[in-house]
């Protein structure tokens, strides 16, 4: 009976469709996010400063290196969440890219060309030229609008000046069907030290909550996923106390948000290291009515840290730290210094009202 039981519960988490006695199917879907670790191409752009990323720069980056890290980016893309589900992610927000060249020859690599994605990106004044952007699966998510938000920042230690971070974007669209909110961010680094630097996270953490206290107003059920590379840990406080992003369930109100991922961080388990030491920066964060909602209505199913063998260092002093593709200037052939995260959502639907999705075994042909 536990051995039977426990096969219909593996078998429910991974299918896409699994016929029940009221006639419905059950339909799943995976959100991800991924920092693609200085994603640049390998021309001279004057108005950006990507001098390392160049042939005759310090990190000689060439074409062949710049299309072995796509295809490497596109491979992991396409398997996030692959535990659960037999198909790539409908949603990724993505940071550290240099511009739509880049997402557009992403998009075009072997793995990720059979799903046909789509994306929504604007150029961000951060100084480092990167930027953030949004892919997805058009036949799953349907864009209705997209918009980017500025993030003002002012140095109050040196000279009073504008620090030019990355925009935060904002998309709005119908996943399959379903009216959702989409924020990709990417907040200002630690750069100086933790504390030194705060300032400028709780700045875009404000930024944050502001939009998604504006989507509220407008609609109190409104589902919104906030996503990205934040530079601070869940426990932080523009995290814990602006957002008000919280691991249990049970303290989720109107005003409050659901962290999945806190829980895993309090287990010693992070989206990237420094000094023998787990961070999880990077994280997924969802409103309540992305959790306590109608079962025929898109719910939180489960969440996770996508971190297989193959993108962990595999030896020297950061062996099983995230495999970085550029490590003193040299090109490892490695894939990124973070991890993505994901969540994977699901519902259930009359068989007849359900569309079928690209198979995935085609797609790896």
């Amino acid at each position: 009976m536990k051995t039977m039981l426990t096969t219909f519960l593996l078998v429910y988490l991974k299918t896409i469709a699994c016929a029940s006695q009221n006639n419905a199917i059950h339909q799943s879907v995976t959100i991800a996010f991924y920092n693609l670790e200085n994603l640049f191409d390998y021309d001279d752009d004057p108005l950006t400063f990507d001098d390392d990323r160049t042939p005759y720069g310090r990190d000689q980056w060439t074409e062949a290196k710049y299309r072995r890290k796509l295809n490497n980016m596109g491979r992991v893309i396409k398997n996030i969440g692959s535990k659960n589900s037999d198909h790539a992610p409908a949603i990724v927000g993505v940071c550290e890219i240099e511009n739509k060249k880049v997402l557009q020859d992403l998009v075009r690599t072997q793995a990720l060309a059979p799903y046909r994605y789509a994306f929504e990106h604007f150029d961000s004044p951060d100084r480092r030229g990167i930027d953030v952007a949004l892919l997805y699966q058009p036949h799953q998510f349907k864009t209705i609008w997209s918009k980017k938000i500025p993030v003002f920042i002012f140095d109050r230690i040196h000279t009073s000046r504008r620090i030019f971070t990355r925009d935060q974007l904002l998309v709005y669209g119908l996943l399959s069907g379903e009216p959702i909110y989409i924020l990709v961010n990417h907040w200002p680094s630690r750069s100086g030290g933790q504390e030194a630097s705060e300032y400028r996270r709780q700045k875009a953490a404000d930024v944050t909550k502001h939009i998604k206290d504006s989507l509220l107003n407008m609609d109190p059920k409104a589902k919104i996923v906030i996503m990205g590379d934040f530079n601070d840990n869940p426990d932080d406080n523009s995290i814990k106390n602006t957002l008000k992003a919280h691991a249990k369930v049970k303290q989720l109100t109107h005003d409050n948000l659901y962290n999945p991922l806190a829980k895993l961080y309090a287990m010693g388990y992070g989206s990237l290291a420094f000094n023998d030491r787990w961070f999880l920066f990077d994280q997924i964060i969802t409103t309540k009515s992305l959790v306590h909602s109608p079962k025929t209505s898109w719910h939180l199913m489960t969440s996770g840290i996508y971190n297989p063998p193959y993108l962990q260092q595999p030896d020297g002093p950061y062996k099983f730290y995230p495999y970085r593709s550029v490590q003193g200037g040299r090109f490892t052939g490695g894939y990124s210094d973070h991890y993505p995260v994901y969540i994977q959502m699901i519902r259930e639907r009359p068989e007849d009202l359900v569309q079928p999705l690209l198979p995935r075994q085609a797609a790896q042909n």
